[in-house]
Parts: C-alpha cells; structure tokens; sequence
C-alpha cells in the first residue's frame, strides 16, 4: 500500500474498501468522530483499535509496524495502579450497584457510561470506551484470573444507552458468564439496604504484590493498598454475597431482563 504515515494508510485503506468513515466506526463499534481524529493525525492509536482496524480492512501489519511510534492513551496517575494490579491478579472481585462491572461492559454500553459526565467530550468518551475495552485483555489471558461479580438488581433494569444497547450488554454478561473463570450473582431489590449501598468496590489478588482495592465515588475514585482498607473492602464484599442470589439463579434473572428488553 506505499509508504506513509498511520492516519494516511488507515484512510487509503478504508477507501479502497469503499468505507466511510461513519460505515467504518459501526463495524469497529467506534464513533465516526474517532476515526476522523486518527486518520487526521489527532488522536493516537491503541494496539487494540490496531488489530480490530487491520483485520476488518484486511491489511497484514501496515498500521501494527507503525505502533512503536504512537504514545499509550494517557490516564490520571492516580489509576495507573489499578490495570497493572488487574494484570497481575489471579482474582478479581467487584460489587456494582449502578452499572456493569467494567471488565464485562459492551463498547456501546461503556460509551453511554461515559457520556452521562458532565461536560463530555466525543474525544474523552472515546478515550474512556478504548481504556476499558484494553483492560478486558486481562480475561482473554491464556491463565485468566478468577473474575467474580456481584450486581445489584437495579443495574440490569437501568437502560443505560437504550434497549438494544441493554439487550446487547445483558446477552454479553451471560456469554462472559459462561465461562469457567467468571461467575455473576444478583443480589435482589428485595432484600432492601445492604453494606453495598455506601458505593461501588473492586479487590485484586496476586502473586508477590499487596492486594489492592479500587474504590468509586462521584468526585474521584481511590486506589489503595492500604492493609485496613483492604480487610474491610473483603469484610463488605462477604457481607454482601450473603445476600445474593445463587449463580444459578442469576443467570435466570439476567435472561429474563434481557428478554423484556425484546419485548419494549
């Protein structure tokens, strides 16, 4: 295809597969905007959007060889801890009580995460989806770590993105529970107040590292290895899955919601 630089072998490429740059964006579940940024030079590519761009254009390495010479998306310092105790974890545990765990979120349902902030931007937004999306690498390890989720109730009912996008997220939350690393329990609107009502929590475990927690709040999260935090964090998460539904059961739940989506 000639030499060149990422942004002109990615448009050369797509117009030769008489793409536009919107057509583009829906088979990479990206937005028009995104592609318009890389191609003009403005937005740094990531080694996923790499190999998912290469194999819908059918190209063999021409925009991958260039990588070297992009720097990583960056992301606030006070999270560069968390995906690199997530990569070297061999168990994950979350608690969500308003949205998705992140590890198990759709492109489109973490993109309409992200444009509920305030003051948004298409290019934060489109950041935030592909940070996310290269954190999931962690489960597609050859040895993935133990991933277990607990949901409350009220996060399958929000429609987040609308109900195709919930349709969609819920369909993907029980193919990624099918496997044999990764279980995820409901705990029911029923039950009323639990411990999980003061937020959202993850807890990380590894070999020859502190096990770290990953604490979401409305101004900042926190990331901590702080031996006390982290023995409540478990204290809470037990606490917790006491109430919840068996796997079982769960996954029952998620496929009804999922088909009440069907039905709106």
């Amino acid at each position: 295809m000639g030499e060149g630089t990422y942004g002109e072998i990615l448009r050369k490429a797509r117009e030769r597969a008489s793409l536009s740059q919107t057509a583009l964006g829906e088979l990479l579940s990206c937005s028009e905007s995104l592609v318009g940024l890389i191609e003009r030079g403005k937005r740094r590519p990531t080694r996923q959007f790499t190999l998912t761009v290469e194999a819908v254009l059918g190209l063999n390495g021409e925009l991958f060889d260039l990588l070297p010479n992009t720097t990583a998306m960056s992301v606030p310092k006070w999270f560069r801890e968390w995906p690199e105790a997530e990569e070297r974890s061999h168990t994950i545990r979350t608690w969500q009580p308003l949205v998705i765990p992140g590890l198990l979120q759709t492109a489109d349902y973490a993109r309409a995460v992200l444009a509920a902030w305030p003051l948004a931007t298409d290019l934060w937004i489109e950041e935030g989806v592909e940070a996310r999306l290269r954190r999931q690498a962690v489960l597609e390890r050859s040895e993935p770590p133990a991933y277990r989720a607990l949901l409350d109730e009220c996060v399958l009912l929000r429609p987040v993105g609308g109900k195709q996008v919930m349709r969609e997220q819920l369909r993907h939350l029980l193919v990624m529970a099918e496997r044999p690393n990764i279980s995820v329990q409901v705990v029911p609107l029923d039950v009323g107040a639990t411990a999980g009502v003061l937020g959202a929590f993850s807890h990380v475990q590894g070999d020859g590292m502190s096990d770290h927690v990953y604490l979401e709040a409305a101004a900042q999260a926190h990331v901590s290895a702080h031996q006390e935090t982290v023995r409540r964090i478990c204290e809470m998460y037990d606490v917790i899955r006491e109430w919840a539904h068996p796997v079982h059961v769960s996954k029952r739940l998620i496929s009804e919601v999922a088909a009440r989506y069907d039905d709106r």
